[in-house]
């Protein structure tokens, strides 16, 4: 079988789980196949995934695609569908198969407490939520890419939107929809302005340079709200309403990892901007520290992981900014291994304690020893501590921010790593380590294996994944991974922050659980939720008033021209009406006095 056909198999096989449960109410009713059905799928995919990745390095890149829209014209039409392989796109379909099966497996102990349907109803939406994001992944050019967008945005309003009547997840669907939404009119508008100026969708188009710095800054506006980069970051922490493993999913290799790929899989068109890669930069660098900071004052586990996610996204479109594709793609890799695992056994502790506040965990070490040592994993990865994965592709962006002489974003990443240590290791500290803070706590235990092995095989991965950057590199392709090595300082001046990070968190935690007055400070600057309260009044002050202008206009200015038009052909039409007696005779009177005119006019004349 072809590499194509391996890759098609990845993409379209959980659409064939989608539309299995989606079509057969019998089989979706019944939780525990559905479950079987989705997870079968899932494997295939992943399967096709691997197989393809190792099509492309025996045999390189390679395409099955169809003539999907072909016009003619001034200018000319030509679409195609169909899926692209190459070394980015092979390897992103095997990661995101891999978290989505694993996301899968650990839900079925997760939600083995939900009703029968209600857990086919959530594996229907895994299935289509996968399809999404491999169609996305895959896509030979950016209108297909588009689709796979917006079918991601809308699965990920289901998922998050699980718990539909509990209003707060309906509420937190609802924003991070509406965001989202808004965001992505960026990318419409890009693609509609790409097609002007070049009559095509492709990723390697070639564009004038103020085109291109409009396309692509229009691209960025979607990257902002799908990413969760500052200010249209609102969305992530409130969608930690939906259950567990579906934070894994969207915040690791799928959702929001998608702005980061179309930003990968476009640079042809944003190395002709230089603008917006300079301004990608400093955007990046900006969230991943603002987010960082929100991350150490955070009292509920989620929304620590939350923030954090927001903060590496930053970290990965720095890279990119920079114009170093292989830096964020590398980091995007590695992140969805070890962010998924710290989402998982989060997810792991919760399902246990019953309640997502650290100040109702502690002491969770003897209970949990096997989700404390994954959890630890992830975060020494996160961290970037030596030999974990996140060391690796963390320092090669701090390397190739500084390779750019951009030193304020590089600054900022610095600080941000020293944060990142830090609000993990109060996290530990807090979750896993100290007094029991709760009767729940005190009875924790470790879950099944159906829990137990999604979290073994990410840990692996956030362990060891990092030493297989230069292979990756290879297959990849991607011209910036400089040298081919890590430099030294760079590599320890990151392990000398993410050791200081820990050892502060322990100052800091180790010995009490009470916040330090500099940390509550910031937790009452956090819970201002000044980002969200300036949203609601420019809603207020600005759309509602927009809103009550334009309504009275159409009302007094518009309906009034309308009704005055259609007042003087009623007032026509009244007096027209009395020329139509109904009467034989008249009529013919009236043609009779007709054609005496006709022929007084014709003699006159």
């Amino acid at each position: 079988m072809t590499t194509p056909m391996w890759a098609l198999i990845a993409v379209f096989a959980p659409l064939a789980s989608a539309l299995l449960l989606a079509v057969l109410a019998p089989i979706r009713r019944r939780g525990g196949l559905a479950a079987a059905v989705s997870i079968t799928f899932a494997l295939a995919s992943l399967v096709g995934a691997i197989f393809a990745v190792i099509g492309t390095l025996h045999a390189g890149g390679s395409d099955w695609t169809r003539s999907w829209l072909a016009s003619g014209g001034a200018l000319p039409l030509s679409v195609t569908f169909g899926v692209h392989v190459d070394g980015v796109s092979a390897p992103m379909l095997a990661v995101v198969a891999l978290v989505a099966t694993c996301v899968q497996l650990f839900s079925t102990g997760y939600l083995d407490d939900e009703s029968s349907a209600s857990r086919g109803r959530y594996f229907a939406y895994q299935s289509l939520f996968l399809f999404s994001m491999q169609l996305l992944v895959a896509a030979p050019n950016l209108l297909q890419l588009f689709f796979g967008w917006e079918i991601v945005g809308a699965t990920s309003y289901l998922l998050i939107g699980y718990w539909y009547k509990k209003p707060s997840a309906a509420r937190a669907a609802v924003k991070a929809f509406w965001v989202t939404k808004f965001a992505d009119m960026g990318l419409l508008i890009g693609l509609v302005a790409l097609f002007g100026f070049t009559g095509s969708f492709e990723w390697t188009a070639q564009l004038a340079p103020a085109a291109a710095t409009a396309v692509t800054l229009l691209f960025v506006l979607a990257v902002m709200g799908k990413s969760a980069q500052f200010p249209l970051h609102v969305w992530l922490p409130d969608a930690m309403e939906g259950p567990t493993p579906v934070s894994a999913l969207l915040h690791a290799a799928t959702m929001v990892a998608a702005g980061v790929y179309l930003v990968v899989r476009a640079q042809p068109l944003f190395a002709q901007a230089p603008f917006t890669q300079h301004f990608l930069a400093y955007l990046g660098a900006g969230t991943a520290l603002f987010a960082a900071l929100l991350a150490l004052v955070q009292t509920d586990l989620k929304r620590v992981l939350a923030y954090s996610t927001c903060s590496q996204l930053g970290y990965m479109l720095a890279a990119l900014g920079a114009g170093s594709a292989f830096a964020g793609f590398f980091h995007l890799t590695t992140h969805a291994f070890f962010k998924a695992l710290l989402f998982l056994a989060a997810g792991s502790v919760i399902h246990a304690v019953g309640s997502n506040e650290m100040s109702k965990m502690g002491g969770l070490w003897k209970k949990m020893p096997l989700t404390m040592l994954v959890f630890i994993a992830g975060a020494f990865s996160l961290a970037g501590f030596p030999g974990f994965a996140g060391f690796f592709s963390k320092d090669l962006i701090i390397d190739s921010l500084s390779e750019h002489h951009l030193w304020a974003p590089y600054a900022a990443l610095l600080l941000g790593a020293f944060l990142t240590a830090l609000y993990m290791g109060r996290a530990i500290l807090l979750t896993f380590f100290g007094p029991h803070e709760s009767h729940e706590a005190e009875h924790a235990h470790e879950p099944g294996w159906s829990m137990k092995l999604p979290l073994i095989v990410l840990a692996l991965l956030s362990v060891g994944a990092g030493f297989f950057g230069g292979d990756l590199w290879h297959l990849a392709s991607l011209t910036d991974y400089v040298h081919g090595v890590y430099h030294f300082r760079f590599g320890a001046v990151a392990s000398v922050l993410a050791l200081s990070g820990f050892v502060v968190a322990w100052v800091a935690w180790g010995k009490t659980r009470e916040e330090p007055a500099l940390a509550r400070s910031l937790a009452a600057f956090a819970n201002r939720a000044w980002v969200d309260r300036l949203y609601v009044f420019g809603y207020r002050a600005g759309l509602l008033l927009v809103s009550d202008v334009a309504a009275w206009i159409d009302r007094y200015i518009v309906d009034a021209l309308v009704n005055v038009v259609g007042s003087f052909f009623l007032l026509g039409a009244r007096r027209a009406r009395r020329l139509q007696t109904g009467n034989v005779q008249d009529y013919l009177f009236a043609m009779s006095l007709g054609a005496i005119a006709l022929a007084v006019w014709s003699i006159w004349r």
